[in-house]
């Protein structure tokens, strides 16, 4: 994952204001022999100008994209406060709770109560969690995700672009490369849904210490590799399924470059040898004292998993086909489905993979042109690696072989999307695409200045001053036209949908009004579950600064695998979100699992919103039948406050209802919520219980 530009420093030039080293403080920038009085402030102020002037370009883009949150009201405004959305909220909220309560930043039980919530094993953010504590004490968890979401593009390509500064020395080439790079549609598309995992400053950081530790080696190699262990640590609490990701890729790279100077230039290898050695291994030390703990917590801490991940996924089934990177396809069955259990509510981004045909064909073609320029043959090699490597492994009915095959069994590794490698292919792109800018515009300018001897005064040598000067302008026009030629299919993706749309936050009013004030100790069973694909009760659970604890939650625990003895009742509830078994799902027997189910959880609050205006994503389909078969399991009818039902679990409830199936589903009826207080399911479940009582049971 470094340049393999071997030969002289001369062809890596750092560029006007480049980075001697990217693991380096800035005000080192432009140090060194020779300078004169006041040479090295200048220097530094071209390195850090560029710089300013691409991190305000690329924060007013990222503004422009998430307009809708900012110009309302971003403590109440967002992509959506549902699905994987509520999910990152409560992995916001919990780190700045977990600060101020003393508890732990990896592991609690106000989710999944009463078996816990292990963050470094899911997708926890636990690193911006804690940098973002102070917005969510301030002004909740909803800004603290418009903060992370907005800065996740910005400093993204702000990143890119620190890092091909050491490469180009065009600062527009190396601001086209971070555009690139930073607003993805890989970083965009997870960004709508919610994933703040696509937070990926830090990879292309990775990548420069590697480029001075194994090419470069200006800089004491100690140093630089434990910059490098570090932003290993770090990107491990933001991601650890994309640090595997980049170290993998950097694997392939590494082994490209030490293959290729091993058969072309072997003493340049041997001389960079004890250096990178030296970097990597203390790298390796770094990273391995500041993640031993983690690491152990993500594999064997409480509430862990074990093997897949997601044990209903075959192994590489998270992938994508080879003409999706190419050609848009429609996202109408996805859109219709997120908007109904939770996602994004505007019109769908397309595929996260999405390069179009104009952006390979400049890539080939700036490859085969400067074809020399061994950069270009690495990052090529990371790019269509990447690729390979986002294959689905099931395409074709799972006969065909692709390289993921070679990875879906080892340990750790299978359990990574495979389409996650598209944060590589976007890296190596990213860096290939700013190298061919600026080649074209050196090579349009180096034609220009070989067109004849130059006169030294005159008028002569005034118009020759002006033509070169327009040459070289033309030189810039026609290099940024290249840029804006390759990257337009991936613009005009965004077409229609810029600035992102934008949903108020809704809280049931129950969820508002009452459970802030709850005393202590209180567990919550929601309608809709919160396993049950709407993961919205989180986003209402962080909302309420965990005034309570919540049955279940959204991620892989929400798997039925992991319910443990409480499965039964487990699935009967999570199927309820959508759908009711007209055969097994009013049996006693199913009425038994469901009160197992709210027992062993430590149940002590069943609430089910009957609340009119509350978004789709926010209601199950069968709400009427939840509170029937609550009524039935607790024996007991509930309570009717701020528009919602409900139960008072003692620590011994009565015993369950025997009502005949027919009549349990004679008292649901079809009824759904919110049409109006249902005050006569309950009781009709009280009232066919003692019906049932006197006949047989199991008959309706």
């Amino acid at each position: 994952m470094s340049t393999t530009q071997l030969p002289t420093p001369e062809v890596l030039p750092a560029g006007p204001g480049g980075i001697s080293s990217a693991c380096s403080p800035p005000e080192t920038v432009g140090s060194g022999r020779g300078m004169g009085p006041g040479r090295g402030s200048a220097r530094g102020l071209r390195f850090v100008v560029p710089l300013a002037t691409a991190f305000v370009c690329y924060l007013g883009l990222a503004v422009a994209f998430f307009w809708g949150a900012w110009a309302h009201h971003p403590t109440a405004t967002t992509t959506c406060a549902c699905g994987d959305a509520s999910l990152y909220f409560w992995f916001l909220e919990w780190p700045a709770h977990a600060i101020l309560d003393g508890g732990s930043l990896f592991y609690s039980t106000f989710a999944f109560h009463p078996v816990g919530f292990n963050l470094v094993a899911n997708t926890g953010v636990v690193a911006l969690g804690v940098a973002l504590a102070p917005v969510t004490w301030a002004f909740g968890p909803v800004a603290s995700l418009n903060v992370a979401s907005t800065l996740a593009p910005c400093l993204s390509a702000l990143a890119m672009f620190w890092l091909l500064r050491r490469w180009v020395g065009w600062a527009p080439a190396a601001f086209v490369g971070g555009l690139l790079y930073g607003f993805s549609p890989f970083i965009l598309n997870g960004l709508v849904a919610g994933w703040l995992t696509m937070f990926l400053p830090i990879p292309p950081l990775m990548v420069a210490c590697l480029d001075e530790l194994c090419v470069r080696q200006r800089h004491r190699p100690v140093p630089t590799g434990i910059a490098l262990g570090l932003l290993c640590a770090l990107q491990f609490l933001v991601s650890s399924e994309l640090l595997v990701v980049t170290g993998l890729v950097a694997v392939l790279g590494l082994v490209a470059l030490v293959l290729h100077s091993a058969l072309f230039d072997r003493d340049a290898l041997m001389a960079r040898m004890r250096g990178a050695l030296t970097g990597l291994a203390a790298g390796a030390v770094v990273a391995g004292a500041l993640l031993a703990y983690p690491v152990w917590f993500a594999l064997a801490g409480p509430a862990h998993f074990s093997g897949l991940v997601w044990p209903s996924l075959a192994p590489g089934a998270y992938g994508t086909d080879l003409s999706a990177f190419f050609r848009l396809s429609s996202t109408t069955a996805s859109t219709l489905a997120q908007r109904r259990f939770g996602g994004y509510q505007g019109v769908a981004l397309h595929q996260g993979v999405y390069l179009g045909y104009v952006l390979p064909v400049v890539l080939v073609v700036g490859l085969v042109a400067w074809r020399r320029d061994r950069r270009l043959w690495l990052f090529a090699w990371v790019t269509v690696s990447s690729m390979a490597l986002c294959l689905s492994s099931v395409a074709g009915g799972g006969h065909l072989w692709v390289p993921w095959r070679s990875l879906a069994y080892v340990p750790i590794v299978q359990n990574i999307l495979p389409l996650r490698f598209a944060a590589m292919v976007f890296l190596g792109a990213a860096v290939m695409l700013a190298v061919i800018v600026d080649h074209a515009r050196a090579g349009l300018r180096a034609g220009g200045r070989r067109a004849g001897p130059h006169a030294r005064h005159g008028a002569h040598a005034r118009r020759q001053h002006a033509e070169r000067r327009l040459r070289e302008l033309a030189a810039d026009l026609v290099a940024a036209s290249v840029a804006v030629v390759a990257l337009g299919p991936i613009a005009a993706s965004y077409a229609g949908n810029l600035p992102l749309t934008m949903v108020p936050v809704v809280v049931p009013e129950w969820f508002a009004a009452v459970a802030p004030h709850l005393p202590p100790g209180q567990v919550v069973l929601t309608y809709p579950a919160a396993f049950g694909g709407i993961q919205a009760p989180m986003a209402w659970q962080a909302e309420d600064r965990m005034s309570f604890s919540l049955v279940g939650g959204g991620g892989p625990g929400s798997v039925p695998q992991r319910a443990g003895r409480e499965r039964p009742g487990f699935t009967v509830l999570s199927d309820a979100t959508v759908s009711v078994d007209p055969v097994t799902g009013y049996l006693p027997s199913t009425v038994s699992s469901v009160r197992q189910a709210i027992t062993g959880w430590g149940t002590t609050l069943v609430v089910i919103p009957d609340q009119p205006g509350l978004p789709a994503y926010d209601q199950g389909d069968q709400t009427g039948y939840a509170l029937a078969m609550t009524t039935a399991a607790l024996g007991e009818a509930p309570r009717f406050e701020a528009s919602a039902w409900v139960f008072s679990v003692g620590r011994r409830p009565a015993g369950p209802l025997l009502v005949a199936p027919g009549a349990l589903r004679s008292c649901v009826g079809g009824a759904n919520f919110p049409s109006g207080p249902p005050l006569r399911i309950p009781d009709c479940v009280l009232g066919a219980a003692t019906r049932a009582a006197v006949g047989p049971a199991g008959t309706g």
